[in-house]
């Protein structure tokens, strides 16, 4: 294992996040905190409790996917996309290093990024509303494993991607959405029980579902299911990741 090489990618990506730290950083913190002040506070202090939890606190494992799913998807899609689009790629594939590595260096700083991201939300949170994190271990599980499968997910879109809107596109008309139906702002069991079997076709209501359970032992699925969903999911996303490096799909055209 080529380590100096996957330190050199990992440090490379990170490294980025400084040069633009607003946008990295602060725009998806500010903006969660916003949907804290008006669903929270605002909206929040005229609703009742749901499954026990104040409103304010029952969203805020929701708010914290929402920016994780999308900054995972967007750290890792663009870390690939412009070595393709400014032609450094070849030079990567060309270096002594293995596909293994290539990976691990992208995708473990889209990660990476991605966690650090969502530990600041959740410190940030505490300035908005009170609440308890009842397993803390599977809360950081849940965490690191949503960020490394959605960074996997986003370096697919990243090498599939043959131009800056497909590469917007996944993450704005399709996951964007399905995190918003997915239990974000509330419970699946409010809805009729029509929906609530058509919701459960939504795979990220899967992911909340879990991590909220991670917070106060409530859940709107079985948390075994909703970690069974998870490592198919990551399952696939490394089945594909291997099938890219294995015929080079646009990477070496």
């Amino acid at each position: 294992m080529n380590f100096y090489a996957i330190r050199a990618i990992y440090l490379f990506e990170l490294a980025r996040t400084w040069r633009t730290l607003l946008q990295s950083i602060a725009t998806p913190v500010i903006t969660t905190s916003l949907y804290f002040v008006v669903f929270g506070s605002a909206i929040g202090s005229s609703m009742t409790q749901v499954h026990g939890v104040s409103y304010g606190a029952f969203i805020i494992p929701g708010l914290i996917m929402l920016a994780l799913l999308t900054e995972s998807i967007s750290n890792a899609s663009f870390g690939i996309y412009m070595p393709k689009y400014s032609g450094t790629i070849y030079e990567v594939l060309s270096a002594p290093i293995s596909y293994l590595e290539i990976l691990l260096g992208y995708v473990g700083a889209a990660a990476t990024k991605s966690i650090v991201l969502g530990l600041i939300i959740l410190a940030t949170a505490r300035l908005f509303v009170d609440f308890e994190i009842l397993h803390p271990f599977w809360m950081l599980a849940f965490l690191v494993l949503t960020a490394l499968t959605f960074s996997l997910f986003g370096f697919i879109i990243g090498v599939w991607a043959d131009g800056w809107e497909k590469l917007q596109i996944v993450p704005a008309l399709i996951v964007t959405p399905l995190t918003f139906l997915g239990g974000s702002f509330y419970s699946i069991s409010m809805l009729p029980p029509v929906w609530q079997t058509v919701t459960l076709f939504n795979p990220v209501v899967y992911l909340i579902s879990a991590f909220r359970w991670s917070f106060y032992g409530v859940s709107d699925v079985n948390v075994l299911v909703s970690l069974g969903m998870i490592l198919g999911f990551l399952l696939a996303c490394i089945l594909t990741v291997a099938w890219i490096f294995k015929t080079g799909y646009r990477l070496k055209s």
